[in-house]
């Protein structure tokens, strides 16, 4: 484990900024804009936790189980979570929130997002 610590920037990499990202399949996107990339600030050597700073254009995705446990704290932009009971939840610029693992969501980019996450696999 790396003795040191890491900071977060909103813009990503100080010199090179955010890089391609293509978490999200192209028929989500529910604008033209189709915009995703990152930058990611921390990665353990076997992948089990990963963190950084996301942006990703409008999109709607209906998630069975969350692939992961999910820590978000939104910079700009909005999102909607729903979750399998119908309880529905908008987050904005300064929310910080949970999705765990296993999860049944619907999660909708209403205002193109930039997110600081940490994913545990």
């Amino acid at each position: 484990m790396p003795d040191t610590f890491y900071r977060f920037r909103p813009d990503g990499h100080p010199e090179t900024g955010l890089g391609p990202s293509n978490a999200v399949p192209a028929s989500c996107f529910t604008t033209d804009d189709h915009t995703e990339s990152r930058h990611i600030v921390f990665e353990t050597n076997d992948g089990s936790i990963t963190s950084g700073v996301w942006e990703c254009a409008p999109i709607l995705v209906e998630i069975d189980a969350y692939s992961v446990t999910e820590l978000m704290t939104v910079l700009s932009g909005s999102l909607t979570l729903t979750d399998a009971f119908g309880k529905k939840e908008s987050f904005t610029a300064g929310d910080t929130f949970l999705v765990p693992k296993g999860a049944k969501v619907t999660l909708e980019i209403t205002e193109s997002l930039r997110k600081y996450y940490m994913i545990v696999k």
